[in-house]
């Protein structure tokens, strides 16, 4: 993790931003909470576990700075909140993984097998159309709730 934290102060410096105290603990948070979609609120309340005397309007300049150097990403899974999930791994696709969202439990799976790679080329073929990015969220009910 520290050479995370390091390579990410290294890649702000590079365009003239700190990683600030505030600012490494929120990254922290979600690099401890990785594959975890939290929201800017649960990401605040973990922070505040190590610094009590932060605010929210600073974990959500610290989440809009990180988007913005593409570190993480926001994803609105239809319940109107912004969910935070740390950024693509160094040498992976650059494609999002997909997400099963359930519609009774909110529970999100993740699905890392890229689905769209078929519809993608025939889209890029057809209307000469380069994607350079996509996201999938299938809705429905998840096996525990099927139980239920």
């Amino acid at each position: 993790m520290k050479k995370v934290i390091s390579d990410i102060g290294e890649k702000l410096r590079a365009k003239e931003s700190k990683l600030t105290a505030r600012r490494e603990l929120t990254l922290k948070v979600l690099l401890e909470n990785k594959g975890k979609h939290l929201s800017a609120e649960e990401v605040y309340n973990l922070v505040k576990r190590e610094a009590a005397d932060v605010g929210l309007a600073t974990v959500y300049r610290a989440l809009e700075l990180f988007q913005e150097f593409g570190l993480i990403h926001a994803i609105d899974f239809g319940d109107g909140r912004k969910r935070y999930e740390f950024g693509m791994e160094e040498g992976k696709d650059h494609h999002h993984h997909h997400h099963l969202i359930c519609t009774k439990c909110g529970s999100i799976i993740e699905v890392n097998e890229d689905l769209l790679e078929e519809l993608e080329n025939r889209v890029n073929k057809k209307h000469n159309f380069t994607i350079t990015d996509h996201q999938l969220k299938i809705f429905g009910v998840c096996s525990q709730c099927s139980k239920s």
